[in-house]
């Protein structure tokens, strides 16, 4: 079958299919991956963007089979399954048709040229659930489910419990209704600012939804998923990735910009200040013996686009060196470890007679990391400094549930860090997987976007293949859309598939003549 994508260069997802050109093909996945480029007679499309073709000839690379007597290796462990990340918008506002089908399904058989694993899928609160409480509406995303069980990939979904800037994807409707008479329910910040996309963790065991807490109805959200996709449970889903805050991480929505805004890149802002938190806070100061320590965050902090050092608390032998210092930043990362545990507890009971992985993804907040009070990971909510592991208490309540982690930012080097920022996602991102790995936790990757960044794969590579693979589960790229697919990226992309398919097919040959040594019968003539 021949399929032409077109693309809307101005459009950050993949434009539709257009059948009417049957004289493209894919081509051969090697070395160089041949892309050709047409517009056609029709002028609208030549103004639209640019039409990608890849031809579907068989690579012997791709299509050789690694089996052996017993059967084919799991990838995890010593290899990295690898998932690539749908559009965020893949499914209608309404929930009723997926949005530009037949390019998303076209996108999907290279991928399985590629033998790439499958797709990751977010599943929207404010789309499903959109209109009241209880009234879902699954048939988009059900829509996607089929296609991808037909194309023979499998499908790790993301339930998403937040709300979108870009593309636009609110929080249901009768939520943010209930938040306009009562704000109250919406992380707030010193500015008394704020953040619509998504519920204060002061709330989360208050029926303050219709007479409901939000994590009952996390629960009975994600009860109705697991009920709507049973014909593809155990098969074509092998994955659920629990929405545990902000871009579905366990965090604080310290940085309220989004990742590709200008700006001087502060250390963000404490979202402790909705009347839900102060209550908290009041009542956990008081029941210290130090009342006045519970009227609000630290008033020397700076604001979100601030330096560190332009205020007191975060410099070296501030505030957060203080008793009041070590009270505070004790109690904000608790309320954090607490909701991560109630939600991740709600998937891994709902989910438990299922076969299915549970997920949860911590964020890499590397910006500042080199100052000994780690600013960014502090207003984020880990308790992270050069005197104290803020993560490993986060690695325990993922072990207790048996849940797994992901941890984005694997493209991310020192190398290409702003220096005044004092950035080091390397060591971060080694220092949380060391903490997951000594908690028996395994770790999923995941890159920070899809703009191919100098180096970007190559560093992906050597943060999951170099070193100890023991604790890699799964990769996934994100996302799937024009860039992806762009004759810049997709050669560069192909040739990372490939590099993480001949490590697996050593892997599998070493495994191979091992069990054959080992297994191989005695004779006596």
């Amino acid at each position: 079958m021949e399929v032409l994508a077109t693309i809307g260069s101005s459009q950050p997802k993949l434009g539709r299919v257009d059948l009417s050109y049957r004289d493209v093909s894919f081509c051969k996945f090697r070395d160089n991956c041949r892309f050709s480029t047409c517009f056609g007679s029709n002028t609208r499309l030549k103004k639209a963007g640019l039409r990608f073709t890849l031809k579907a000839v068989q690579s012997e690379v791709f299509r050789e089979e690694r089996q052996s007597a017993y059967g084919k290796r799991s990838l995890s462990g010593n290899g990295v399954r690898l998932f690539v990340g749908l559009p965020l918008d893949a499914v209608s506002s309404d929930c009723k048709t997926m949005n530009n089908a037949r390019a998303i399904a076209a996108g999907m058989k290279a991928l399985k040229l590629l033998e790439v694993e499958g797709v990751e899928l977010p599943v929207w609160w404010g789309i499903v659930e959109k209109d009241a409480m209880g009234k879902y509406d699954w048939s988009g995303y059900l829509a996607v489910a089929d296609m991808v069980q037909k194309m023979g990939l499998k499908l790790h979904v993301s339930l998403c419990f937040h709300g979108s800037k870009r593309p636009y994807i609110p929080l249901p409707k009768w939520v943010s209704q209930i938040g306009e008479s009562e704000p109250g329910i919406f992380f707030t910040d010193r500015s008394r600012q704020y953040y619509k996309e998504g519920l204060s963790l002061g709330v989360d065991d208050i029926p303050v939804l219709n007479g409901k807490t939000p994590v009952q109805v996390y629960q009975s959200f994600c009860e109705s998923f697991k009920s709507s996709f049973s014909q593809f449970m155990g098969s074509v889903i092998t994955g659920i990735s629990m929405g545990l805050g902000p871009n579905g991480e366990l965090r604080y929505p310290s940085h309220r910009k989004l990742p590709n805004d200008s700006g001087t890149h502060g250390a963000g802002e404490f979202q402790c200040y909705d009347k839900n938190m102060l209550s908290i806070l009041k009542q956990h100061a008081e029941a210290s013996g130090n009342p006045l320590w519970g009227l609000g965050g630290p008033h020397d902090a700076p604001t979100y686009n601030q330096s560190p050092n332009s205020n007191s608390f975060f410099r070296n032998g501030g505030s957060w060196e203080s008793p009041y210092g070590d009270f505070f930043l004790t109690w904000y990362a608790n309320q954090l470890l607490t909701h991560g545990d109630r939600l991740l507890s709600i998937a891994a009971s709902t989910f438990s007679d299922t076969t299915e992985s549970i997920y949860g993804k911590v964020p890499l907040m590397h910006s500042w990391y080199r100052m000994q009070s780690h600013p960014s990971e502090l207003t984020a909510g880990f308790y992270n400094t050069v005197k104290r592991d803020g993560y490993k208490e986060v690695a325990k309540i993922f072990a207790k549930n048996s849940c797994k982690m992901i941890l984005p930012g694997m493209d991310l080097s020192d190398a290409v860090q702003p220096q005044e920022t004092l950035s080091s996602p390397e060591m971060l991102l080694s220092q949380i997987m060391a903490a997951f790995r000594d908690n028996g936790v395994e770790v999923s990757g995941e890159n920070s976007s899809g703009s191919g960044a100098f180096g970007g794969f190559e560093q992906i590579k050597k943060n999951i293949i170099a070193g100890d693979n023991n604790v890699f589960d799964l990769f996934m790229y994100h996302r799937m859309g024009a860039s992806l697919f762009s004759p810049e990226l997709f050669p560069s992309f192909t040739k990372f598939v490939r590099s993480l398919k001949q490590q697996e097919m050593h892997l599998d040959d070493v495994a191979a003549e091992s069990h054959v040594k080992n297994s191989e019968p005695s004779m006596q003539i």
